[in-house]
């Protein structure tokens, strides 16, 4: 099985929709799934990652799927430090997930790291490992101590249309990788693609594979301006 993450397009928060640029976006993505050959869409029931998933379902003539579990981490991912201004982990600098040691803080201790300390993403992280254990387990993959057993092999490809932080957070789980390091380290841009390959082996064991991560090359194809995040011009 191969999973694709998306997400949404270039939003307007305050109308949780897809603003003009949002839409052409969400177009190029539907051209990139098709090519993909994506066989089943899932989505955030936030409204941006529906209007985003809404092209591909029209073009592949596909349902949608809400998964509701996917939806954005919203307040507990807010943090008071380091200046006591409370704002989202993600506008912090992000040398401050990675100095005085806490670079070298481990899987298992990521919430000890100052930044994730004072916020409530641990019941957040918790509640999208568990879920995204049960999604897998419908998709046919069970995690066992770290690996995954192959209820049934899978060879669907699978589309999640959701959101940045929800992402940083599932990869995190998915991958092994302490949050606040991969929260520091990795930003998927709007309908950046990436993929998980699950692979069916012979044994009846996997473990997710990172193909690309927030891939834009949809962006570039359509002719469309490759703005990073509406921050890094034209990468």
């Amino acid at each position: 099985m191969l999973l694709y993450l998306i997400r949404h397009g270039d939003p307007n928060y305050q109308l949780d929709c897809l603003t003009d640029r949002g839409k052409l976006q969400a177009e190029a993505v539907a051209k990139r799934m098709q090519a993909s050959k994506i066989d089943v869409v899932y989505s955030s029931p936030m409204g941006r990652a529906k209007e985003t998933a809404a092209p591909t379902c029209e073009l592949l003539n596909l349902p949608c799927h809400i998964e509701e579990w996917t939806h954005e981490v919203l307040s507990e991912r807010l943090t008071t430090y380091p200046d006591g201004v409370r704002r989202s982990v993600t506008l912090i600098q992000n040398t401050l997930l990675r100095e005085n040691g806490e670079i070298d803080l481990p899987y298992e201790r990521t919430f000890e790291s100052k930044a994730l300390r004072e916020t409530e993403m641990e019941s957040a992280f918790s509640y999208i490992r568990d879920n995204g254990r049960e999604f897998l387990r419908k998709l046919g993959y069970e995690e066992e101590n770290g690996v995954y057993r192959i209820l049934r092999k899978n060879e669907d490809r699978v589309a999640l249309f959701t959101h940045a932080v929800f992402t940083r957070t599932w990869l995190s789980h998915l991958l092994h990788i302490p949050l606040h390091l991969f929260w520091g380290s990795f930003s998927p841009t709007h309908t950046g693609v990436t993929v998980l390959d699950f692979n069916n082996n012979e044994n009846g064991i996997t473990a997710p594979k990172l193909l690309c991560f927030s891939d834009m090359s949809h962006l570039f194809a359509a002719g469309l301006d490759m703005t990073h995040d509406n921050r890094v011009e034209d990468l």
